[in-house]
């Protein structure tokens, strides 16, 4: 019986020992190989056939594409006539229709881009002017007579091309998401009994030049 133990013992060391010596150059088998191991398609990896083709590639969507879920692109100029035709652009968004989600994240996009200048309360005491760190006042947006008569398209149209000098924002909020922040000022406005700027009367046709 010890023999027989002995023997066995002996085998299993050895195998033991073979199994682990060396690199071992069987990678074995995957269960499922074409999951395991993924072919690669990239469309279009190479143009070099497009290009003979006379057929342009770049990658690029075509122009006037909008993103599932975003508003079209703002169309007017940055020009005095566009500023001027801003003052009648409606806000798709309008602040009476938003649900108290809508709401919310309309206020936190204004904490994260407006409020270090126009302050939390939207009184124009932001921490970069309390803090001497910047030397003009920027506006009050709930006590300015001038920003309580400002249309919504007028006030959007600043925000995507800026004013002053206050910059741009269309390239870190979304059209949506800047149509939301002035949907949010403006209710703020209307919370303090300021009243809603009347959108200017268009031109009269009959007038006589």
């Amino acid at each position: 019986m010890k023999k027989v133990l002995y023997i066995t013992g002996s085998l299993s060391l050895v195998i033991a020992l073979v199994s682990c010596g060396g690199p071992r150059k069987d990678e074995g088998r995957a269960y499922m190989p074409d999951m395991a191991y993924s072919r690669a398609y990239e469309t279009y990896s190479s143009t070099e056939a497009l290009d003979k083709a006379n057929i342009h590639y770049v990658a690029r969507p075509v122009e006037g594409t909008i993103a599932r879920g975003e508003m079209p692109a703002y169309t007017l100029k940055n020009d005095s006539a566009g500023y001027a035709q801003s003052a009648f652009v409606k806000n798709p968004l309008d602040s009476a229709d938003l649900t108290a989600e809508q709401l919310t994240e309309a206020a936190r996009l204004y904490q994260i881009n407006c409020g270090i200048c126009h302050g939390a309360k939207l009184d124009g005491n932001g921490p970069l002017y309390t803090s001497g760190a910047y030397p003009a006042a920027p506006r009050n947006l709930i006590g300015d007579p001038l920003m309580l008569a400002m249309t919504e398209g007028t006030m959007f149209h600043s925000v995507t091309y800026g004013k002053n000098l206050m910059g741009s924002y269309a390239s870190q909020l979304s059209t949506k998401q800047r149509w939301q922040i002035i949907a949010f000022i403006k209710a703020e406005q209307a919370k303090k009994g300021a009243p809603a700027a009347a959108a200017p009367a268009a031109a009269d046709s009959t007038a006589k030049k």
